[in-house]
């Protein structure tokens, strides 16, 4: 059952967040941030600093590879839930890693691109997208935060290369984009029962945009690998969120959080909804929580 802005837990559900250390995860692009931006608004970092000054440690976690995120680690997190869940750390630590194989990858390139698809493909170290994506996104107007962090990277601020650059470096995600859903049934057909294919919401002009995340991992399992690692039950974590891709999170967390600025079905799942993320979201919950 969602709880409204104005709602509060109860006086001992507060009190236990204020005597224990809690593990707090954070979306990044519609979250931590506007999409596509390495800058947090100055009032998510006051609230992330004090709480982690209070005990709690806080994680990002993120559909983003390393190379996406690392601009925002000079923050100083805890560690980060990356390539939705395929690459984890915690400080230094990796403590989850697995990639695609290269039998995996062929695939679903192949087929989608077969069925005029526009793909992006992440590695731990660089990404890289179809030469013509970037026109294909020009054509659709708006869109979930998800399609504006592409328009943000293939301007240039999240360093997406050519795909004529890829060298073979194992992937770990797939991100595509098309006019319709009949255009992913050929790589269903070969990968659904290995991989999840994540659909946002259509926008108009037509874009179907999503991602294709291993089966083998997700946000949610990323949070239960840290929780297991650190020695923390799950009923002590919080998530914060705004879009489908992090709906594992919002259903594994303790606490769910989602910004204002979010998808409509998530918001509808989650504990809390939040301000959006121009609105100094991040710090409204924190307070209300107790976290700071």
């Amino acid at each position: 059952m969602r709880k409204e802005m104005s709602g509060s837990f109860c006086d001992d559900q507060l009190m236990r967040i204020k005597m224990a250390g809690k593990l707090i995860f954070l979306d990044i692009d519609g979250t931590l941030t506007e999409p596509g931006s390495n800058v947090p608004p100055e009032s998510a970092l006051t609230a992330v600093h004090a709480a982690q000054k209070a005990g709690h440690k806080v994680f990002l976690c993120t559909g983003r590879n390393p190379d996406m995120l690392a601009p925002l680690l000079k923050y100083g997190f805890d560690g980060f839930v990356g390539c939705g869940g395929g690459y984890v750390t915690c400080g230094d630590e990796v403590i989850y890693d697995m990639p695609m194989t290269d039998r995996q990858r062929d695939l679903a390139l192949d087929a989608l691109h077969e069925s005029g698809v526009f793909c992006t493909i992440e590695a731990k170290d660089g990404s890289f997208g179809d030469d013509d994506l970037g026109a294909f996104l020009a054509e659709s107007e708006g869109g979930n935060s998800e399609i504006m962090r592409w328009r943000a990277a293939l301007a240039g601020n999240l360093g997406i290369k050519s795909m004529k650059l890829y060298d073979g470096r194992p992937i770990y995600k797939v991100v595509f984009m098309c006019r319709q859903a009949e255009q992913l049934e050929k790589a269903k057909a070969c990968l659904e029962e290995e991989f999840n294919f994540c659909v946002q919401t259509i926008t108009e002009p037509a874009c179907l945009n999503g991602e294709m995340i291993n089966r083998a991992f997700d946000k949610g399992r990323g949070i239960l690998r840290l929780c297991e690692h650190l020695g923390m039950d799950v009923s002590d974590t919080f998530g914060f969120g705004d879009s489908m891709n992090d709906l594992e999170m919002i259903q594994t967390v303790g606490t769910s959080v989602v910004m204002a600025n979010g998808n409509e079905q998530l918001k509808a799942m989650a504990d809390y909804v939040t301000p959006s993320v121009t609105e100094d979201g991040l710090y409204a919950a924190f307070e209300h929580f107790h976290l700071m």
